[in-house]
């Protein structure tokens, strides 16, 4: 197979997770209605990782000092992007905080050039660009302001673009298992919230059984299935690319809160749903090939 080919598939995998991601958001404000953010969290990601290390037992023998080293330096990186994001919807409107967390597709061809020193291709930031307003047309109202909660998750959008940044460098190494690290650095989140709900917190088991069907969801798939696909996935995509695909997770997330709980859109949301879709379509095709074809 092909490296490109390889990159394809990569990508694709990526949508699926995003499409994971999306459909979590309504399960999280859910989950949030029974336990405080830090909690949930722990739950989560302790919970991610005892599922797959039980399940994956064998993969996990013979993990080197650098896998480890790396698994730490995310799980950090992990903590404090979700620890924003969660707190960040309890301070802003569910709109603001999609548009915010949303823009780490600008963010992180930014960071890559920071932290890389290499720029990514051009036409990633012209596509970049389109998914803002995309974005913005599905989510923003004309009452958007600079509140608490819309920092926070400004600072997320951020931080997230430096882990998408840092994820790529770390599995591409060749002493690196890629597998191992994104089991690993759930674990080590998970040890994050779990102290951080303790003392800022007072942890509560969920009340309801819908809640833990909610939590047995976000375990596997939202975060279990998520992190050890994105940290495979990498060795053969671009972090400016994910930094894109993930731009389609307001529309999941839309698509979930339209089939479950029969919110309504905007026409224009469905513009920019439209134009989210296109800019992933653009991302994969070799634009220069085809125009360079077209003129011979």
């Amino acid at each position: 197979m092909k490296i490109k080919n390889k990159a394809f598939f990569a990508d694709m995998i990526l949508v699926f997770v995003t499409m994971s991601w999306g459909m979590s958001n309504m399960l999280i404000d859910l989950c949030l209605e029974e336990l405080e953010p830090m909690t949930l969290n722990a739950f989560r990601f302790i919970g991610a990782f005892i599922l797959i290390a039980a399940v994956m037992f064998k993969k996990l023998k013979n993990v080197n000092r650098e896998t480890v080293k790396a698994s730490v330096i995310l799980s950090v990186l992990i903590f404090a992007v979700y620890a924003l994001n969660t707190y960040g919807l309890r301070y802003t409107s569910v709109s603001n905080a999609g548009f915010l967390i949303a823009m780490s597709v600008l963010f992180t061809p930014i960071m890559s050039i920071f932290i890389k020193k290499k720029l990514p291709e051009r036409k990633l930031f012209y596509i970049a660009a389109a998914c803002t307003v995309g974005i913005g047309l599905m989510t923003l109202d004309s009452h958007l302001r600079m509140a608490f909660g819309d920092v926070l998750c400004l600072l997320c959008a951020m931080v997230c673009g430096i882990y998408l940044v840092m994820n790529e460098i770390f599995v591409k190494r060749d002493e690196i298992n890629a597998f191992q690290v994104g089991v690993i650095e759930l674990g080590f989140a998970g040890i994050w919230f779990l102290i951080s709900a303790f003392a800022l917190e007072t942890p509560t088991l969920p009340a309801s059984g819908k809640v833990w069907g909610y939590l047995l969801f976000l375990m596997l798939f939202s975060t279990g299935f998520a992190f050890i696909a994105q940290s495979v996935a990498q060795q053969y995509t671009d972090a400016s690319r994910v930094g894109v695909i993930y731009t389609l997770e307001p529309v999941f997330s839309r698509i979930a809160a339209r089939l479950v709980l029969h919110e309504t859109l905007l026409p224009r949301a469905y513009v920019g749903e439209v134009i989210l879709v296109v800019c992933m379509i653009a991302m994969e095709l070799d634009l220069g090939k085809i125009f360079k074809r077209k003129n011979e």
